[in-house]
This record gives C-alpha cells, structure tokens and sequence, in this order.
C-alpha cells in the first residue's frame, strides 16, 4: 500500500519525476536554485524536498459528503534547497541564528525578505540533574506569509521528533523556489508545509537508513502535514496533502492510485492544461454565501432526504449523503466514508436518488429554484426551531434568504456518480491489457495504444467520454452548486471551442483555476487560442502567461533529492 512506503529519498531527476520529458522542463530550474544556494549560503545544499501541488480532476464538493473526489499531483511544485549550518561553540546564543535549531529563510522572489528565527523548547525539570523537553514554542501568526508554512512544517517535525527528548534540531539554512501558482486553488499551501516538513526532516537525518526506527512513512508525513497546517489557520480534510505526497506518475488518487489512459502515444494522449481565471475568491469574505452555506445547505438536505426515505437520523446527528444512502441500502462494515459496498452497489444506489431528492422540494413553493426558508427548511427536518439551530446554525455563519437542498443534493449525488463512471473508465483502459514493456515503447511504435479497451472503446473515445464528464461536471457546479462564477463559465466555454476534449473548474470554486482536458498534439494551439481569446489575458506573456496556464501531466508525488 503506498501510505506504508517510506518516503523516497533520490539521487537523479529521472528519480524525482519519473519522466525524462518532465526532467528537460524542469532540470535549469535545480540547477539554478543549487547554485543560488550556494551563492548566498557559500556551500552546496545538502538537500532539495519536493513537493508538487494538486489538481482536481472530478468531484467538486462532495468530500464533505463523504464521496471520493480524483485528484492528481501536477508537474508544477516548491522545492527548498537545504543544508546544515555550522554553529561555532562559543557564538553568542542571544543571537538567533547562533540557537539551537535556529533557520535561515530566504525566497527565490525578491519580493519576500530573509526571515531568522529559532524554536524555543518547553521545559520540564524532574530532578536537579534531568531536564526534559516536553514541547516546543514557534510563533506563527495566522497570516498567510510564505514563512509561515515553513514555520508550520518545522513546528510538527519538532513535536514529533524531539519532544521527550536530549536531542536538539540542526540549524539549518532554507532556500525556496515554486511553480505553483499561489491563490489558484493547485494547493500551494498544502505543497509548501509538505516541501518544509521534508526538509527539516531531511537535515535532522529521520529520513536516512539508519533511522529505521522512527523514518516516517508517506501516510505519516500526509497526517503531519495536515496538522501542520492547521498551524497557520488552514483546516484541511486532508485530501490536498495526500495528493501531494502518495502519487505516482499518470495516475489520480483514490482510496488506491488510478491509473489513467496511457499517453504515450502522440496521437492519442491528452495533456492536462490548467489555466487561472484571474477571479481571486476571498472564501473568508464570501463563506457566509458560498463555501458555509453550502456545508449546511448539504447537511440539512440529508437529514430531510433520510427522514422522507426512512433512514433512521440521530437528533444530533449531521448525517451526510454518503451516509444515506448506506443506511438506505443496510450497508455494513462502512466505516468513515463507507467502504462496505462495492462501487457497482453504490453506482446503482447513486442512480436512482434523482427520484429521491424531489423530497426536498418544499411544498407548494414560489421560488424559482426549489429554495425553503429558514421556515420551511425547519419544518422539513422534523426538529424543533432549537434544535435546528443548535445542530445546524449555531457553529457556522450563513447570510441566505432560502435554502436550496434539491439543487446542492442534485449535484452531489450526481458529481459523486460521475467520479465513479469517470473512475470505471480509467480503470477499463487501464485494463486493455497492455505491459509495462510497451508502455515504454517509443511513440511511433506501430500497434501501441490501437487496442481498444475491454469494452471496445478506443483511447480517444475513452478520452471524448472522460471530457463529457468533465463537461457535466461544470453545468452542475455551475447550475446545481451554483460555485462558479461568469470568469470561470466564459474560460471553460473558450477552452472547449479551442479543442479541449472537456474542461471545468477545479477547487472550491467562485475564481481560481480551471482543468482542461486536451489531445497532446494540440497543447501549443491550445494555449495559443485560450490567450489570444480570454479577455484577462490579454497582454500576458512570457513568465507571466506560463504561470497563468500551464500543461500538465500527473505527476510524481512529494520527495527528497540528495546531494552527493
């Protein structure tokens, strides 16, 4: 299982990405952070961790319901270049930089300055003689500073690894470089606390062979980067993390790695090509009418659908949607997320909730789109106005006049069927029983991917049929969630009529970045007609413009690249 697999610690680019394509794109961008490092620092690193970001492929949404969403690690990543600094025994430890485990941090941007700082350790005296430390002290200001996320990764790595301990951190120089564009939605964040918790965990040594003992494992380093990044204000299910950690070249996460079609062949493959709206969302600003009210729009239209399908609820209880349906259908041995039913049960149980749901159409309403107020909403619930808001309301900010569970459960239960078609036709190609050897073969090798897959499809179908999904998936954000905006429904409209196969946003939504899904062969003119056509890009180019929107493959998940 690829949580248990200890983190990958490379010599080789070929190693880190696990494509030489992606190694040309990216092998000036090492070089040039090594020899910064070495400029400002006087020394070679020592390490570079890696840590890619994420793309969204399908299931906007849903997680909080409890259904599988499909990301993907991108090509685009941060990498911090590190190394150990030499501490003279007799510096002043007044000065932060001469303190146990004290950090140098600087940023390849010139717009971010050097930070300094070290970590204070909490003590614990139990005799004259022992000292203990129980804890450790780091100021991170909930600010989204890029210094703060490496605060953040430092701070886990320090409780993990050397509370209740004689052992003190390294000090330690940082040099950070990304490519993920910052406020897109591709989980900078998420890659920026993976990327520092690597690195810290490189330079104090937890990642060699020798460390056996306490070397920690992918899965580990997905729930400490979780948590650390909770330091800095960011409450993460977890998803963006594990994305960036567990995946493997051509693949999507699932509770397993899914391969996607092979893409080798230059005809037949397809590229991912993200573009950024340009539209930044301020989900703090605007949670009351988007991102919060939906949560509860979600939570209250499943308690109403269990009571109309007499599925047993708690009074308390905020049952979900994936919930329902398990109890609906008398699933067993689920746990959190429900994996007691197998995907062709819970594909046929998905189809037939679009009857279901015309439960949560208030009786005899007036408004246009099936919307209840605050009113309508209680009594459909069978609470009590209390208890309604002490389950509901009473832990969460919503500005709404009406609420509108059928169109939020038509999305999520259809987005969650359409993860699982989307699913069932990777695994189907995947299936067509091709080798590794061929996989491996050169593109102009005859016969390669001709093959249909098990159900006669050939790979461009498989990608059409993919798109289409794709394509409904962002009516529905659209429509159903109503988690678009008109920057996001113009960017996905251009990029099918540039020849994209499908195209939709990705992320939470109201700004941030779009996913397209586009033939190989056409990836320049793509971009070209995106640009020349998207009213906000107009004047970009260059660095600016290859920021904005960039091609894609799925990618190789977080690492360590060490220096001889």
């Amino acid at each position: 299982m690829v949580a248990q697999e200890a983190i990958p610690v490379h010599t080789n680019l070929t190693q880190v990405y696990g494509s030489s394509g992606t190694v040309l794109k990216n092998a000036d961008r090492w070089h040039n952070l090594a020899e910064e490092f070495k400029k400002r620092f006087g020394r070679t690193p020592a390490y570079i961790a890696r840590a890619p970001g994420r793309v969204n492929l399908i299931g906007e949404h849903i997680d909080y319901a409890l259904f599988g969403v499909l990301p993907a690690a991108i090509e685009q990543d941060i990498l911090i270049a590190c190394a150990p600094r030499d501490v003279p025994a007799i510096s002043p430890t007044d000065e932060t930089h001469h303190a146990p485990g004290s950090v140098i941090a600087e940023n390849l941007q010139s717009k971010y300055t050097r930070q300094v700082f070290a970590p204070a350790p909490k003590r614990r005296s139990s005799s004259e003689e022992e000292v203990h430390v129980e804890g450790w002290h780091l100021d991170i200001p909930k600010e989204l500073r890029w210094e703060n996320y490496v605060k953040a990764g430092y701070h886990g790595v320090l409780d993990e690894h050397f509370t209740g301990s004689e052992e003190q951190p390294i000090p330690v120089d940082l040099l950070v470089t990304g490519s993920v564009p910052a406020g897109s939605g591709l989980s900078s964040s998420a890659a920026m606390v993976v990327s520092s918790s690597l690195a810290f965990l490189a330079i104090n040594g937890k990642l060699e062979a020798g460390a056996e003992s306490e070397r920690p494992t992918k899965g580990e380093l997905v729930k400490l980067s979780m948590e650390n990044e909770k330091r800095v204000g960011v409450n993460s299910g977890g998803m963006d993390q594990a994305a960036s950690v567990l995946s493997v070249p051509s693949s999507v996460l699932t509770a397993t790695i899914l391969h996607l079609p092979p893409s080798n062949s230059f005809l037949d493959g397809a590229v991912l090509v993200c573009a950024h709206s340009l539209k930044v969302s301020d989900k703090a600003l605007t949670a009351k009418k988007g991102y919060n009210l939906r949560v509860v729009e979600t939570l209250v239209g499943a308690r109403v659908l269990a009571r109309s399908l007499d599925v047993a609820v708690g009074p308390k209880e905020k049952i979900t949607f994936r919930e329902v349906v398990g109890r609906l259908v008398a699933e067993t041995d689920t746990g959190k997320g429900g994996a007691g039913m197998n995907v062709d049960a819970l594909m046929e149980v998905l189809g037939r909730m679009e009857v279901a749901i015309e439960a949560l159409k208030p009786p005899g309403t007036t408004h246009p789109e099936f919307g209840a107020t605050m009113e309508e909403m209680i009594a459909m619930s069978g609470l009590s106005a209390e208890e309604f808001h002490e389950v509901y309301m009473s832990w969460v900010e919503v500005d709404a006049t009406h609420f509108k569970l059928y169109k939020r459960a038509k999305h999520v239960y259809s987005e969650a069927l359409r993860v699982l078609q989307f699913r069932k036709l990777c695994l189907d190609a995947a299936n067509r029983g091709i080798s590794n050897d061929e996989l491996e073969r050169p593109m102009n090798a005859p016969g390669t991917f001709e093959e249909p897959d098990k159900r006669g499809r050939s790979p461009v179908a498989v990608l059409q049929e993919l798109g289409r999904l794709m394509n409904e998936s962002q009516r529905s954000c659209a429509e159903d969630f109503e988690c678009s905006c008109e920057e996001l429904n113009e960017l996905t409209q251009i990029a099918r009529e540039a020849g994209a196969y499908g195209s939709r946003l990705t992320g939470a939504g109201w700004g941030g970045c779009t996913v397209s899904l586009v033939p190989e062969s056409e990836v320049e003119s793509f971009i070209k007609k995106v640009s020349d056509t998207y009213p906000p890009y107009k004047g970009l180019e260059g660095d600016a413009l290859n920021e904005a929107m960039f091609a894609t493959r799925p990618s190789t998940g977080a690492c360590v690249y060490k220096f001889a």
